[in-house]
């Protein structure tokens, strides 16, 4: 139950979020919520395999380099999804980071 409710409010907090974020198009509650599932499960399959792969440059940019890996996985879920889409780089790098903070809140609150 818990994974769900993690679910839906980090679907609600990203469809707020792309009022806000210029570039991030998010079209209706349900597209939250696919793109909050979408996101969990590219985070826990292909983000390990990228933090893996670019290990050295993360090491060199000490650790700034995850922000382009988020970036990534935004652009990954923006080509799954149809109600979602990302303009620029740097809007997904803001996206990115402004969801991360929010879902580490959302997981303190849910436990």
């Amino acid at each position: 139950m818990g994974f769900i409710l993690k679910i839906i409010l980090t679907g609600i907090a990203a469809l707020l979020l792309a009022n806000f974020v210029p570039g991030i198009l998010l079209e209706g509650i349900v597209s939250g919520i696919l793109l909050a599932l979408v996101l969990a499960i590219l985070n826990a399959v292909v983000r390990p395999i990228l933090v893996f792969l670019t290990i050295p440059v993360t090491f060199l940019t000490l650790g700034l380099f995850l922000l382009v890996i988020n970036a990534i996985i935004l652009y990954l879920a923006d080509f799954i999804l149809d109600g979602f889409s990302v303009e620029g780089f740097l809007n997904a790098i803001i996206f990115s980071l402004i969801l991360s903070v929010v879902t580490y809140i959302i997981d303190l609150i849910t436990g």
